[in-house]
């Protein structure tokens, strides 16, 4: 490390300050999920629309004994001009609309027929409005169901649906992945000489888990054209490479990055592991994320630099700390922070910069300050995807 190396807590704010959020795009519902939304979403009718049935059973107008004078599904009215007088009862599905007239709904386990034709409760009358989802009960036209800013999941592509919507408005990010070096294997064990690629398919999970998306990772062998080439191809908001990141004799990532006229914004943190790590941007304004090839180590400038970076990009405000107590003391270096995989509090095993094994039992990454913590201390922790 050397003096000009950022602090780990610099490199994280100057990452998150170094791009703006990417233009919204307007996108179908069924290709919107993991994306932000970009404006307020509006219902587009009341929700339900009208008043309808909580409950299996019928629909009830006045005092029982109801004479039963129909029945109605979900999806079907009732004949707009055909109320329910006093004394009659439909039998309704849930989500069916109830007529007009209709005070209650009388669940189907309460209901007594009587001759096929008459119902009368089993025990008390139901109150007006009993099993009844008032029109308007969750939201008017006009309301905002999602706020912008919001990540749309499952759930909340669901409720955009109910609400009307077909499609809308947000901040997509995409990234394009460049594995450099020639020692890689995608499939089997390593043989002769040559590793497994352990970044690049762990990327394919951290990067969607984060709302970026991302294509199949590029393999790029380790020479300058190469690595000119593959960047110059790079169209996504975002790259991200692993390896090159040091000077070694094969490292051409900074060399290709001056040809490419990028602003270095971060050259190297004062962290352990994954000191050698980079954040540039392009003259056009796409970032570069350059990641240690030691998979912890990538780890490492994942949590330092991408994440704080792609909350940027995704138009999200940074996120407030999450906050733990250390069961153990935990040592580091008077000059760098030390990112520590941990479980109940405890450092795992197996946690070299090379590893993942300790990793994958971690519960969260305890972010140790220069100089270490004592058992008891309360530290960050940097939640795992």
């Amino acid at each position: 490390m050397s003096g000009s190396d950022r602090t780990w807590v610099q490199a994280r704010a100057q990452a998150g300050a170094a791009v703006q959020p990417v233009d919204p795009v307007l996108l179908p519902l069924a290709a919107a999920g993991g994306a932000v939304l970009a404006e307020n979403a509006c219902a587009r009718s009341d929700l339900p629309a009208c008043d309808v049935s909580a409950m299996d059973g019928w629909a009830v107008a006045g005092a029982p004994p109801w004479r039963v004078v129909g029945a109605i599904l979900a999806g079907e009215r009732w004949p707009p001009d055909r109320g329910l007088g006093a004394g009659e009862a439909i039998g309704i599905a849930t989500g069916a609309a109830l007529p007009a007239g209709a005070d209650a709904v009388l669940r189907r386990e309460r209901g007594v027929l009587e001759s096929g034709e008459w119902l009368r409760p089993e025990g008390s009358t139901p109150p007006a409005g009993l099993d009844v989802r008032a029109a308007g009960q969750e939201c008017r036209r006009g309301d905002v169901v999602l706020p912008a800013g919001s990540p749309l999941g499952a759930v909340s592509i669901g409720l955009l649906a109910a609400a009307g919507l077909d499609q809308v408005p947000v901040r997509r990010v995409q990234a394009d992945v460049l594995v450099l070096g020639d020692e890689f294997l995608v499939s089997g064990p390593a043989r002769e000489g040559r590793v497994r690629d352990a970044i690049g398919p762990l990327l394919a999970g951290w990067l969607p888990a984060r709302g970026v998306e991302l294509a199949t990772p590029r393999y790029v062998p380790d020479t300058a054209e190469a690595l000119r080439t593959a960047l110059a191809g790079c169209v996504a908001d975002v790259v991200v490479t692993t390896g090159s990141t040091a000077r070694g004799p094969v490292d051409h990532l900074h060399a290709v990055l001056v040809e490419h006229r990028a602003r270095l914004v971060v050259d190297g943190v004062a962290v352990r592991p994954g000191h050698p790590q980079l954040l540039a941007v392009l003259p056009g304004g796409r970032p570069v994320v350059g990641l240690p090839g030691n998979p912890l180590a990538a780890v490492s400038g994942l949590l330092t630099l991408f994440d704080p970076l792609a909350r940027t990009l995704r138009g999200l405000p940074s996120l407030a700390p999450v906050l733990g107590r250390l069961a153990v003391d935990v040592p580091a270096g008077p000059e760098a922070t030390r990112l520590v995989p941990v479980s109940d509090g405890r450092p795992v095993m197996f946690a070299g910069p090379a590893m993942l094994r300790g990793l994958a039992s971690a519960d969260a990454i305890a972010v140790v300050p220069p100089g270490g913590v004592l058992a008891g201390e309360q530290v960050q922790l940097l939640l795992l995807p």
